[in-house]
């Protein structure tokens, strides 16, 4: 299961609207058949590995990261590929939330006489799934926040736009984090004070940029700012919020300088309401960036699922913008759940409690 959960890991991000699930099949103690959820979302991962174990899967044990499909779709229902090739049992990590699977995977599974097992390795399997689940669950995108903050709790310095606080081993566990997650987020000040690209810039992930939004009531988005620029490229929404009073002329000519930039306008009643439409087309995972503000209104509305808090080895001092997250502070109804030290910062990952 751990090598389902490893497998499943790789295409984090790449699936559109169907999970990155992993497969593994197991005749006598050893692997003889390996399969992930294909980048386009299809083929899933059990009858990749299935075909990866050819005739070994006939009296074998497949491990998998999710329920196996039941229902007829674009393709064929997994839990049929499993009892066509005679597998004899299948351990199952996560059942799966989605009504037209729920319990029928298995129960298909068992009517079949093939052995099925379930909840082993759950809880680092639904960590890889947590777009996923939340999406199926509560009906919007699972939301990470991302704070990296100075040793004295700072994440930067008034009015100086981007100071660097971590090292490059963390700027590039944060190049990997986007790469993993469909949609990425900053506030318009972050947006206008450092003027990011927020794409995935490590080689060979550049083609797995995430979806970059700006909260921008006012949208006082620069059609000149990378962003905007870069928009045709990897897309960009700007959101705007559905009670913005301001909506004059001079807002109406920035919409369209804006727009004829390629930057789509999203008109959101609130941050559940954008979480909720960036699931409605199958976005799982949003990435927050920035900047504290932003912060604190998804920890407000209690919209936070995971955080990412980075710490570098250096003071800011009394001109520094205040973390709503510190290592010394941190939310109520959160668990952590991992502490590294990567190069001279720390990383510290924590989830809200289920």
């Amino acid at each position: 299961m751990a090598e389902a959960i490893a497998l499943a890991a790789t295409h984090l991000g790449q699936t559109g609207t169907n999970p990155s699930v992993g497969c593994v099949i197991v005749r006598d103690g050893e692997i003889v058949g390996r399969g992930v959820t294909a980048k386009s979302g299809r083929p899933h991962a059990e009858p990749q590995a299935l075909a990866d174990a050819g005739e070994l899967a006939r009296g074998a044990t497949a491990y998998v990261t999710l329920e196996p499909c039941s229902h007829f779709g674009k393709t064929p229902p997994c839990a049929d590929a499993l009892v066509a090739a005679g597998v004899s049992r299948v351990v199952v990590a996560v059942t799966d939330p989605d009504p037209r699977v729920s319990g029928n995977g298995i129960r298909r599974l068992r009517e079949a006489g093939i052995t099925v097992e379930t909840g082993l390795m759950e809880e680092a399997a639904r960590r890889g799934l947590a777009g996923y689940l939340i999406r199926q669950t509560e009906g919007r995108a699972h939301v990470t926040l991302k704070l990296a903050v100075s040793k004295d709790g700072m994440l930067g310095r008034r009015g100086e736009g981007q100071v660097r606080i971590t090292g490059p081993q963390s700027r590039e566990a944060v190049q990997h984090l986007r790469a993993e997650s469909d949609a990425i987020l900053v506030g318009i000040g972050t947006a206008l004070a450092d003027d990011p690209d927020l794409t995935c810039r490590l080689p060979g992930l550049e083609g797995r940029s995430p979806v970059r939004l700006v909260l921008d009531r006012l949208l006082l988005l620069p059609p000149g700012s990378k962003l905007a620029r870069t928009a045709h490229r990897v897309p960009v929404i700007a959101v705007v919020s559905t009670d913005t009073m301001v909506r004059d002329e001079a807002w109406l000519a920035r919409r369209g300088a804006l727009e004829q930039s390629g930057v789509e306008i999203l008109e959101a009643a609130s941050l559940i309401d954008l979480l909720q439409s960036l699931a409605s087309r199958g976005m799982s995972s949003l990435m927050v960036e920035g900047g504290a503000r932003v912060a604190e209104n998804f920890l407000a509305e209690g919209l936070v699922d995971r955080i990412w808090l980075f710490e570098g080895p250096d003071a800011i001092g009394e001109a520094g913008v205040p973390s709503p997250v510190t290592a010394d502070h941190q939310p109520d109804g959160f668990d952590l759940v991992s502490s590294e030290t990567i190069g001279e910062d720390r990383l510290e990952i924590l989830e809200r409690k289920q």
